[in-house]
């Protein structure tokens, strides 16, 4: 055995050191860990050496430009552009945080954009540039308004659809919104413009946008997590018609959430507390003697490899003396 081989059980030895990067906040009073997930992210330059991404599919108008941004539809008319990933969302739990910039000249614009949570991939169509009769999540920024009276636009709603409902695009989505709010100020905004959407099932569904001053976050919406498809694959797309404007992806970052144990969940609606008190006590005990054995485990096998390493050597160096 060599010495790499005990460098490797060292390394692994520190692969079982109980996780510290877990934070607390108000949606997780009891703290998660948040888990980055590079497989769903996006970010600058997009593509590889070989100008192609690896993780996510992208076409009709969008245009990538590797320094800035994925501009999924120009300020032209009748644009339709998207991108998808490859590999499915399985995350029961998640974190899904994105940058873009919503832009354009004069005082009438339009459509918007969609961020997609679906069971199908890769799929253009007349909503936001993404598919009609959708099974899974949608979320829209419109910044048209066709007929809701009385609501300011830009507006923002979440639509769970079912593979056979339809997107009503002449009331805006009004018959099938989840929860939704509006947006004034989103459009041509001088600071960055970003959504966050947290997800925990059977528990929560939470989006915040920032659009009104950096690093300022306002709730759009909080509701009951609505079930999503076990396999849903993650998108965005955007669509221009008549009316236009610029509709730019800069930045995806996607993770994962663990949450504590069933009986310590904070759950986002309510929980009760005794139960979060004794499951984390459970849980402590658990860790920590768990993580012993694997220590006396792993330690125990780097010195049998390490004894046997010091034998070997030492016969191959009477060996190389004539001793045997």
């Amino acid at each position: 055995m060599r010495p790499q081989a005990l460098l490797t059980a060292l390394a692994l030895l520190s692969a079982f050191a109980p996780a510290h990067s877990v934070s607390a906040d108000e949606d997780f009073p009891q703290g998660v860990k948040r888990v980055p997930l590079r497989t769903h992210s996006l970010a600058v330059p997009y593509l590889d050496d070989s100008l192609h991404s690896r993780w996510y599919d992208y076409g009709g108008d969008a245009v990538i430009r590797t320094d800035k941004y994925i501009r999924l539809t120009a300020d032209r008319a009748s644009q339709t552009g998207y991108v998808s990933s490859r590999l499915p969302l399985t995350s029961p739990s998640f974190e899904i945080e994105f940058e873009f910039k919503i832009s354009g000249k004069g005082n009438l614009y339009g459509d918007g954009m969609a961020m997609w949570i679906t069971k199908e991939r890769d799929q253009m169509g007349p909503v936001f540039g993404g598919p009609d009769n959708f099974e899974g999540l949608g979320i829209f920024i419109d910044t048209y308004k066709n007929n809701r009276p009385g609501v300011t636009f830009p507006y923002v709603m979440a639509m769970v659809g079912d593979g056979k409902t339809r997107y009503s695009k002449e009331d805006d989505g009004r018959p099938n919104e989840l929860a939704g709010c509006s947006a004034r100020g989103l459009h041509n905004s001088q600071h960055v413009t970003k959504g966050r959407l947290i997800y925990v099932k059977d528990d929560f569904m939470k989006l915040e946008l920032q659009y009104k001053e950096p690093n300022k976050w306002i709730i759009c919406f909080k509701v009951p997590a609505p079930p999503l498809p076990t396999v849903a694959y993650l998108g965005f797309s955007a669509e221009t018609g008549e009316l236009s404007e610029n509709h730019d992806l800069i930045a995806v970052d996607v993770s994962t959430l663990f949450l504590p144990s069933a009986k310590e969940q904070p759950t986002g609606m309510g929980s009760s507390s005794s139960h979060v008190r004794s499951g984390r006590k459970e849980k402590k005990g658990g860790s920590w003697f768990w993580f012993f054995v694997k220590l006396g485990l792993i330690g125990g096998a780097a010195y049998v490899g390490y004894t046997r390493y010091v034998v070997y050597a030492k016969k191959k160096r009477q060996s190389s003396q004539g001793l045997f």
